[in-house]
């Protein structure tokens, strides 16, 4: 553990609601990364003034300001600012953290998942179990053990250079699992180790929006079209109800009439969709199903 380094690159807008939690939940980690680059995309509220009260007595935290209209595109822009953040890093590391500014985790977050990865060589993706609150009350678990939420999630430096990186467009959260699986890497979210994420999940564009996202993300993915119909069925039971799932599957097929260019390559879409058809084949005779 002592030999054993990560830093983290945070693309953030509007956060001025919640980025002092994921300060605070950063600077009392037990083992500090060497460098945290917070990637400021033109925020109208007060990110840039509350990250700045950090700065100066925490000089491992380190501000951009990225400038620019209409900058924060889903997907593509913030895979854009990440790099931007990225860029300026110049330490040697062993694990890279792409972490949202709305969330908060306890002191010993970042020391568990490096353990984990310390544990299985094969482990190239992780992150910790996402909790949200979708009806406003009540945390409630919104990930699965298969798949690691964008808000956190930690790549193994030798994986990360692997895969090529992150792709500059939406579905940039999954091309990257899928192509660590087709590489031999294991993906996983350690569901015990929580964090709190406080914005839920297609609250910031509104939820039809993210499935309409989601749907045009899976075709960019190479997803299987039936996979994507079960996928939306499913989706039918979340809000916004009904219409959400059917966004989605439209969205699929806009994107498959207008022959959008897929985010991998075709070995790598192969095995998305054959682990697909397999995941399917299982719920058909009653194993349970991950996304």
């Amino acid at each position: 553990m002592k030999d054993t380094s990560y830093i983290v690159i945070s693309p953030v807008k509007n956060e001025a609601e919640f980025i002092r939690l994921t300060i605070e939940s950063m600077i009392h980690q037990h083992v500090k990364p060497l460098s945290w680059v917070i990637v400021n995309d033109g925020s109208k509220d007060e990110t840039e003034m509350i990250i700045r009260e950090y700065t100066s007595d925490y000089p491992w935290i380190k501000l951009i300001n990225r400038q620019g209209d209409d900058i924060r595109k889903r997907g593509k822009g913030v895979v854009e600012s990440f790099y931007l953040g990225f860029e300026t890093i110049d330490e040697n590391f062993d694990f890279i953290v792409k972490l949202d500014g709305d969330v908060s985790f306890e002191p010993d977050y970042f020391e568990s998942l490096i353990k984990e990865f310390l544990s299985d060589p094969s482990l190239g993706i992780a992150g910790g179990g996402l909790y949200e609150k979708p009806d406003g009350d009540n945390w409630k678990l919104n990930t699965t053990e298969d798949h690691v939420r964008g808000a956190t999630k930690m790549y193994r430096r030798t994986c990360f250079e692997a895969i090529g990186g992150l792709k500059p467009s939406m579905g940039w959260d999954g091309i990257d699992e899928w192509t660590a699986l087709s590489k031999g890497w294991k993906v996983r979210s350690i569901l015990g180790l929580k964090f709190m994420h406080y914005r839920y999940t297609g609250a910031a564009t509104g939820y039809l929006k993210s499935f309409y996202e989601q749907g045009y993300g899976a075709y960019r993915m190479g997803y299987h079209p039936l996979f994507i119909i079960a996928r939306g069925i499913r989706r039918m039971t979340d809000r916004p109800y009904i219409i959400g799932g059917l966004a989605l599957i439209w969205a699929y097929l806009i994107a498959l009439i207008r022959k959008e260019d897929f985010l991998a390559d075709s070995d790598v879409i192969r095995f998305i969709r054959k682990t697909q058809i397999q995941k399917l084949i299982g719920l058909l005779k009653g194993i349970p199903v991950h996304e």
